[in-house]
């Protein structure tokens, strides 16, 4: 690090340091840290394709609020809404003539939504949609995959990454817990199994089908490297789920809205029984969704006993804000502009690493992306990625890339936003090439 640099970095590190003798960590999310810095990245603002620290410098943002802001920080829209929202007096713990037409936008957009419920974290959306498939089927047990993320709860909290020591065999993985509180009697209610395997799948339904309640997934795995669903695969789960009886639910949380407005369900042609929604459905702020066909989520209260309320569910801010998202998104021209980078930014990237020699698999699909240190091909599972990415180089490439302006933070996928342009992809490669090159020196 440069002395230029460690001035500028100054008033973070102070932050830091005192923000640490109030919070656990100096963070209000374990995920803030960034290993490539050493701690959180203290940010003073951000604005379209920029972010800043604490010391002013921008940054081209290529992590986007962990895909929060699709749309850039501070649309013009989202502010609005904001705006207006305020006017009519933050209310919360009330319904307004908002939250219907949000939901029934989302009916119109998403293939699997006929009902829709408002949350806040993907963390309680993807525990509802559980608690509410258990409460349709009358079923206990659930199928998630390993290396599938879907938030922080008791219920879900298996095997998001287990180091592969832990995690038992390939062909069946055991249970892995990801925090420490958890009781250990919830393992019993969990099948874990490798993704991108219908066998495995198939298997397990045929023998404990009458006890499984139902099947979530990542129907894109982002949360692992940007692993792609093998051809075939996702229809073969709603094959064989529909089959047993079994609730399907694509955990859509990261993955919705990254490819066109009707989410990766639309994209693949395959539709759930139940989805969830979040990250950049609000536009930026706190707001979540789960969602599907009439029959599964008339089993949520008041029509149903699986029990869903909060005071804070579909606050007025977020709620106004994710209409203007969904208004943005739908506009003609949007996603074709996303294509356009899409074509231009990630070949031109993976030629960066390609001609330095330098072995990176760039792993995309829509305005998110992986990049998959030691990988030389498409990666199919978990423990592929597992096996073979060198986290350690990644780490050092990002603290290379942020040092010169380009912001990453150290996780599985990144992004881009619509208020990101050509002029900024070309800045932020540029920046990128010598980091890259700095790598390959050190």
């Amino acid at each position: 690090m440069t002395a230029s640099s460690t001035r500028r970095t100054a008033k973070a590190e102070a932050l830091y340091l005192e923000a640490q003798r109030v919070l656990p960590g100096g963070v209000s999310a374990a995920a803030r840290f960034n290993p490539a810095l050493g701690r959180p990245f203290m940010a003073l603002r951000g604005e379209g394709s920029r972010v800043f620290d604490a010391d002013g410098r921008p940054y081209v943002d290529l992590d986007t609020s962990f895909g929060a802001s699709l749309l850039g920080h501070g649309h013009p829209a989202v502010r609005r809404a904001i705006e207006e929202a305020l006017d009519l007096g933050v209310l919360c713990a009330f319904e307004t003539a908002h939250q219907g037409a949000v939901a029934r936008r989302i009916t119109e957009l998403v293939p699997a939504a006929e009902l829709v419920r408002f949350t806040n974290t993907g963390t309680e959306t993807t525990w509802h949609a559980v608690r509410t498939a258990r409460a349709f089927t009358g079923r206990q047990r659930i199928v998630k995959f390993e290396g599938h993320f879907h938030g922080y709860s008791d219920v879900l909290g298996y095997s998001m990454w287990p180091p592969l020591s832990e995690a038992g065999p390939a062909s069946a993985p055991v249970p892995v817990p990801q925090s420490g509180g958890m009781p250990p009697a919830g393992a019993a209610d969990v099948f874990v199994l490798p993704w991108n395997d219908l066998d495995a799948l198939e298997r397990t339904l045929a023998a404990h089908g009458s006890e499984i309640a139902a099947v979530i997934m990542e129907p894109v795995n982002y949360n692992s490297g940007t692993i792609l669903p093998a051809p075939g695969y996702l229809a073969g789960v709603r094959e064989l789920t529909a089959r047993h009886g079994v609730v399907l639910i694509f955990d859509e949380i990261l993955s919705g809205f990254r490819t066109g407005p009707g989410c990766i369900q639309a994209w693949s042609g395959v539709t759930p029984d139940l989805c969830t929604l979040g990250k950049c459905l609000g536009g930026g702020t706190v707001l979540s969704a789960f969602a599907g066909r009439r029959e599964v989520m008339e089993a949520v209260a008041p029509l149903g006993a699986a029990v869903h309320s909060g005071t804070f569910n579909a606050n007025l801010i977020p709620v106004m804000a994710a209409g203007a998202f969904l208004e943005v998104i739908s506009a003609p021209g949007f996603y074709e502009q996303l294509a356009e980078l899409e074509a231009f930014f990630y070949p031109a990237l993976q030629a960066i690493f390609d001609r330095l020699g330098e072995p990176v698999r760039v792993q995309a699909l829509g305005a998110r992306f992986s990049l998959l240190f030691g990988l030389d091909g498409p990666p199919t599972g978990y423990r592929q990625v597992m096996a073979g990415v060198d986290r350690g180089r990644e780490t050092a490439f990002y603290a290379a890339a942020i040092e010169r302006g380009v912001y990453f933070h150290h996780a599985w996928h990144h992004g881009f936003s619509a208020a990101h342009t050509r002029a900024d992809l070309e800045l932020a490669l540029d920046r990128i090439e010598d980091a890259a090159r700095h790598l390959r020196s050190t």
